[in-house]
């Protein structure tokens, strides 16, 4: 049984998602959080990751960590998407299985399932058709953790456990342009036209695609959850179960900001998947539900923005 000085190595907790669950834990009252930092370990070398797991045996891993970035990113840098990922996931699930960790929680996306499956996404539609272009190799990557933490289970009888989340969003997050994802991207063009002027607000695709978004912190009690509780299933959505279009995320997102420009919408961008809403009766089942509304989130999240805007350019580029 797990307690408050359980040793529980977070992978990625620099990251907006390991931040989050980190600040989660140490609040829970667990007192043996175990870090890394990417200079100080390598999660891509199997070597220092095997050396770190003799070294330290933790009890729990969490598996945060992740390349992760929106369409652009996943366009121009496939491979690296699709090995990295592949790296990291890999040298933590086979290391802690080696050396004997109790429970992996291993987190992922809802761009596992397939582009046009049946809404709302259940977890019984992975691979049972082919995946959204612009981010298969990220996809591709996620499977392949999941189904090895499944193989684990199955194998060895571990407490091997994946959790997907929907599009996460929240304090902390990433506001580069050339790399972020459509929430935070659209809360810095928003501020940017603001302080010019209202300048108008260009946006990628037509605003017809549906998103659904969690609030990190909803996902960092759901890991808590994870981490309390055996699952009995070795795959959990993670999400709100409530979708909307991105133009009404970016009318939104332009009444928090107050932007009083113009919203243009460049059809000639990619959209994406038409929709990816999550089915997580699953896990409303278990007793887990998140807390924090959109609104509410995409509030906390800008006045975190005005908070460290004089640094996050430094940071994230």
């Amino acid at each position: 049984m797990l307690n408050k000085d359980t040793k529980i190595f977070i992978a990625g907790h620099r990251g907006m998602v390991g931040g989050a669950i980190k600040r989660n834990l140490a609040e829970k009252g667990y007192t043996n959080l175990l870090t890394r930092t990417s200079s100080e370990l390598d999660l891509r070398n199997q070597a220092d990751v095997e050396a770190f797991f003799v070294a330290e045996k933790p009890a729990v891993v969490i598996d945060a960590a992740a390349r992760v970035g929106g369409i652009l990113a996943n366009n121009d840098y496939p491979y690296q998407f699709l090995m990295e990922n592949m790296q990291i996931q890999n040298n933590l699930i086979d290391a802690a299985l080696k050396n004997d960790t109790q429970k992996f929680i291993f987190l992922g996306s809802s761009c596992i399932y397939p582009k046009f499956a049946e809404q709302p996404l259940k977890e019984d539609y992975l691979l049972t058709d082919s995946l959204e272009p612009t981010n298969e190799w990220y996809a591709i990557a996620k499977i392949t953790g999941v189904k090895a933490c499944q193989a684990i289970r199955k194998q060895f009888g571990k407490d091997y456990v994946s959790l997907m989340p929907t599009n996460l969003y929240g304090t902390h997050d990433n506001f580069d342009l050339q790399t972020s994802h459509v929430l935070p991207a659209m809360i810095r063009k928003f501020h940017e036209a603001k302080e010019n002027g209202n300048l108008p607000v260009t946006l990628w695709g037509s605003g017809t695609p549906m998103r659904e978004f969690l609030f990190v912190d909803d996902l960092a009690e759901a890991v808590a959850f994870a981490l309390d509780n055996i699952l009995p299933d070795y795959l959990y959505n993670v999400g709100t179960g409530i979708d909307l279009t991105i133009k009404e995320l970016a009318e939104t997102i332009q009444q928090a900001v107050g932007h009083q420009g113009e919203i243009v919408w460049d059809s000639t961008k990619p959209d994406g998947t038409p929709r990816k809403l999550m089915d997580i009766s699953k896990m409303h089942a278990l007793g887990w539900k998140h807390k924090v509304e959109l609104k509410e989130g995409i509030e906390r999240t800008y006045a975190w923005f005005l908070e460290n805007q004089e640094n996050y350019k430094e940071v994230k580029l």
